[in-house]
């Protein structure tokens, strides 16, 4: 597995033989980001936020209800102050 530091921030983690992003863990909260396609199975999995929706494409449309935040509130929320 690699690392690379993408913002003061945050970190990626991605496949160093594959390439394949494997998780975003922002370094405030020790919080991971992963994507569901890596777990075998999704039971217990709980779907509830989604972040830089106002990036996202118009047909990307969920029927639960998340905890949405735009690329502002992302930024205002973790991005340490300069």
């Amino acid at each position: 597995m690699g690392l690379y530091q993408s913002s003061q921030w945050a970190e990626r983690g991605f496949c160093k033989q594959c390439g394949s992003h494997l998780f975003y863990r922002l370094k405030q909260n020790n919080q991971y980001f992963m994507p569901v396609g890596l777990f075998d199975s999704s039971e217990g999995l709980v779907f509830d936020h989604q972040v830089f929706i106002d990036e996202k494409p118009k047909y990307y449309c969920f029927a639960n209800e998340t905890n949405n935040l735009t690329g502002a509130e992302v930024f205002a929320q973790f991005a340490p102050p300069e």
